[in-house]
């Protein structure tokens, strides 16, 4: 679902990311709460002291699907000049950490709302740490908002 959504298509890195945010949240509408998990997330919480193995396979899985943004934040990184103690693979890890944060609080809450508004927050915090180190890029770049805008509702939730 993830390696052929929309926003994969974007030019610029840093649009891919929050549009990957973007399409998180897209994915939050129409659910019921049940459907706001990750099974590999909810299983690692569960039985991560009593079965190595299986923690070791959630980890693995996190992993992999965080590689897949991380490769899109070191771009950007990059492309934008960015000089900072954090690193590409530590703020892809991160956004998922936010992310299932925001399921076990939509659960704990009863509803999908809060999870929008962590992942609203998330994709603030990503455009200020880039904007520190090029602000007219996230601050002037309208048209590329609109594009991820329109990226994530080419998707259609049917389809997620």
């Amino acid at each position: 679902m993830f390696a052929s959504a929309p926003y994969r298509e974007l030019p610029d890195p840093l649009d891919r990311v929050l549009a990957y945010v973007d399409f998180r949240k897209a994915i939050l509408e129409g659910r019921t709460l049940c459907d706001l998990t990750c099974l590999v997330g909810t299983m690692v919480q569960e039985v991560y002291d009593t079965n190595p193995l299986i923690r070791e396979a959630c980890n693995e899985s996190i992993s992999r699907h965080a590689a897949t943004v991380e490769a899109d934040i070191a771009e950007a990184i990059e492309k934008y000049g960015v000089d900072a103690e954090w690193t590409a693979q530590s703020l892809a890890l991160y956004m998922q950490a936010t992310l299932q944060g925001a399921f076990i609080l939509a659960k704990a809450k009863g509803g999908s709302e809060i999870a929008a508004a962590c992942i609203d927050h998330l994709h603030r915090y990503i455009e200020m740490l880039f904007t520190q180190f090029d602000p007219r890029r996230v601050l002037d770049d309208r048209s590329s908002k609109a594009t991820r805008r329109d990226t994530v509702r080419e998707v259609g939730i049917a389809s997620v």
